[in-house]
């Protein structure tokens, strides 16, 4: 048997019109599956499924008993939740998919990864905790699915990491993610950038300055040099003067 109980119902047309009215009558359509078994179109109440889950502590991993009106061949089939399409922009649910699970046998599942402690790196040196990876992927019988995998990082330090290959796994539960990802890490904090010092700017020279010995004074900025006065031409001895007879 399941942890909950979930009442459905067969539904015998599909396509998008379908959908729209079930949606307006508070239902949503679902699709029933397994191993072996032909798909089954279904209508559930959203409301009731997403109470269900967030019940749990399994989340999306809880196994769930069906009680399908008319059909005693499908009542009391136990299903998992294997996908959920929720509306874009509201979020609300717009169809589900149920997998029937067989309890004698292994499933592939995903489980998350729960950081416990707070890291030596973090809380000693300020460094920053980076978890890279929050689920992990794993097989094991229905009835053995963690609800979370926990990982220590109270003794990490700045520069080191957990990885896949170091977690503990509960008995009867097989890794499927790869062993070298890395999970959690404590990162180095950022280093402050410092921006760059301009170049110095050259302070304008005070108008009248007088200039050091062998210098000549700089015209003020923004006004050109005054022409050096042209020296007067000497009269030549003996020329006549303008009005002179």
């Amino acid at each position: 048997m399941g942890d909950h109980a979930l009442s459905v119902e067969v539904r015998e047309h599909t396509g998008k019109g379908m959908g729209r009215r079930l949606r307006a009558a508070g239902r949503i359509p679902a699709i029933l599956y397994g191993r072996g078994r032909k798909s089954v179109p279904i209508s559930l109440d959203p409301r009731l499924l997403e109470r269900l889950l967030a019940a749990s502590e399994a989340g999306m991993n809880t196994l769930i008993d069906l009680a399908v009106s008319g059909r005693s061949d499908l009542t009391g089939k136990v299903v998992l939740v294997k996908e959920l399409q929720r509306h874009p922009v509201k979020g609300s649910l717009l169809h589900a998919d149920l997998y029937e699970v067989d309890l004698t046998k292994t499933i592939e599942v995903s489980v998350p990864i729960h950081v416990v402690g707070t890291a030596a790196g973090v809380a000693l040196d300020g460094g920053i905790l980076d978890q890279a990876l929050r689920e992990l992927e794993i097989e094991c019988l229905p009835r053995a699915i963690p609800d979370q995998i926990d990982v220590d990082v109270s003794a990490l330090l700045i520069g080191q990491s957990i990885h896949v290959r170091d977690l503990t796994l509960p008995e009867g539960v097989k890794l499927l993610s790869d062993p070298d990802l890395s999970v959690v890490s404590v990162v180095a904090p950022a280093a402050e950038i410092v921006p760059e010092v301009a170049a110095a700017e050259v302070a304008p020279e005070v108008e009248g300055e007088v200039p050091a010995e062998g210098e000549e004074a700089a015209a003020p900025a923004g006004k050109a040099a005054a022409p050096a006065a042209k020296a007067a031409a000497p009269t030549a001895k003996g020329a006549p003067t303008k009005g002179a007879e």
